[in-house]
């Protein structure tokens, strides 16, 4: 009875959504770090929500999580799935026409968010997943895995933009971040609302 108390105020995280690269850059650390990452969400018991490729670091994050027998949801737009890019192992592959629909989609299924090394599309969506946090649309905890000091200028930009107050939150608050897979999804399990 004390469980289903309690248990009715702790919301408890099911699925990461994880943004990453559709290549696998130049540094090995990037695709170990991959690996690393998805095996501490499986191991966390968490499922995957991605971006449904299967190609760069995409394609790691979804065979490693996979591999250890925890739910994979991708969700990929109709141009890309056309182009063979689309994972066909997923336990879900959501197809949707635009950008938009998966990214919000991919909110749905989500119950909080960790970008990798990545390009224009893996920043684009950091960054609408924490202005929505910062907005108040969600309560979903957001991180980064910084792996091999990938996003060592752009932590330095955003603690700028504090000091400058163009970001009104402390930056701590808006974003955990760790160079740790295991760490990172342990602190985002701990800010799980």
């Amino acid at each position: 009875m004390v469980i289903e108390f309690l248990l009715g105020f702790a919301k408890l995280m099911k699925n990461i959504a994880v943004y990453c690269g559709s290549g696998a850059g130049t540094n090995p650390a990037y695709a170990d770090g991959a690996k690393a990452l998805a095996k501490a969400i499986a191991t966390a018991g968490h499922g995957l929500v991605y971006g449904g490729g299967n190609v760069g670091l995409m394609a790691v994050v979804a065979d490693e999580v996979l591999a250890h027998d925890q739910e994979v949801i991708g969700v990929i737009p109709y141009a890309l799935h056309e182009r063979e890019l689309s994972h066909t192992g997923c336990t879900q592959l959501l197809m949707v026409d635009t950008m938009h629909e998966r990214k919000a989609l991919m909110m749905e299924h989500s119950d909080a968010f960790i970008a990798m090394p990545g390009g224009i599309g893996t920043l684009e969506e950091l960054f609408e997943v924490l202005t929505w946090f910062q907005l108040g649309f969600h309560h979903k905890p957001v991180g980064l895995l910084n792996i091999s000091g990938y996003y060592d200028q752009l932590i330095g930009f955003l603690n700028h933009a504090v000091s400058e107050a163009f970001i009104r939150d402390k930056f701590d608050d808006l974003l955990v971040v760790s160079t740790d897979p295991d760490e990172l999804v342990a602190m985002l399990n701990s800010r799980s609302r």
